[in-house]
């Protein structure tokens, strides 16, 4: 298994960018919650949502809740390769923990 990561440019939140996943393009508009050190991100292809607010949270695949043939072929999941963090926090996201983007 190999893989990628989703960037995440926590210096420009909010902010919306086009990402090809799998063979096709989709947009993602990242948001940040200061009040309780939260992410959330809303997915869209074309002019569909396909998903509004998914708090990204560590270990957990984004969308797995929503997720049906709309959606992108791999699946996102946010972890650090080492293994040492146990949840996603402003400091550490693009820092250890990444969006990881799991490709078989």
């Amino acid at each position: 298994m190999n893989f990628e990561y989703v960037p995440v440019e926590k210096e420009k939140i909010p902010y919306r960018f086009s990402i090809q996943l799998g063979i096709e393009l989709f947009d993602m508009e990242v948001r940040y919650n200061e009040t309780y050190d939260f992410f959330t991100l809303d997915l869209h292809r074309g002019e569909e949502t396909l998903a509004l607010s998914e708090r990204i949270v560590y270990g957990v695949p984004l969308f797995q809740d929503v997720y049906d043939d709309r959606f992108p072929a791999p699946t996102i999941i946010p972890q650090d390769e080492a293994g040492l963090e146990h949840q996603v926090t402003y400091e550490n996201l693009n820092e250890t923990v990444f969006l990881m983007v799991m490709n078989q």
